[in-house]
């Protein structure tokens, strides 16, 4: 199966809008951080307690959904840096947060990242807040508009 890179980005895209709605800026205190994992998929899931509900199976792409308990983030490997880097450049702007690691990224909620960060290492990359309350415009209109035009 072929998949392109914008399927993949777009795939990505609504993912991370689904769990994590519209990003959101703030840091945490840094804890400990252990050494990195890597790996496949299987592997980086098993490190972090999840069976990986996998809804990319390509070439260049596996992710996967993983829930524990009622928390729910994306895992996804990546065949090369440069696709990871491509990937998450694409998926910051539709917000979210995103813990990184060699090949490997986690996708979710700020606390279920930084939860994740102390089990799998990496470090925390922050989307774009497309929140509106600081365009100005006053306008009321969804914070998204603009999205998709074309």
């Amino acid at each position: 199966m072929r998949v392109t890179r914008p399927m993949l980005a777009l795939s990505g895209a609504v993912a991370i809008l689904a769990l994590t709605g519209c990003g959101g800026s703030g840091d945490k205190d840094e804890a400990a951080v252990p050494k990195e994992v890597s790996g496949s998929l299987e592997h980086i899931a098993a490190e972090a307690d999840c069976k990986p509900n996998m809804q990319t199976d390509a070439d260049t792409i596996r992710q996967a959904l993983c829930k524990k308990g009622k928390d729910k983030y994306v895992l996804a490997t990546f065949s090369t840096d440069r696709g990871q880097r491509e990937w998450i450049n694409t998926a910051k702007d539709y917000g979210g947060f995103y813990l990184v690691g060699r090949k490997w990224v986690a996708v979710g909620h700020e606390d279920v990242v930084q939860a994740l960060r102390g089990t799998l290492g990496g470090s925390v990359e922050v989307g774009t807040n497309h929140s509106g309350h600081s365009s100005g415009d006053g306008g009321g209109g969804s914070s998204h508009s603009g999205h998709g035009d074309g």
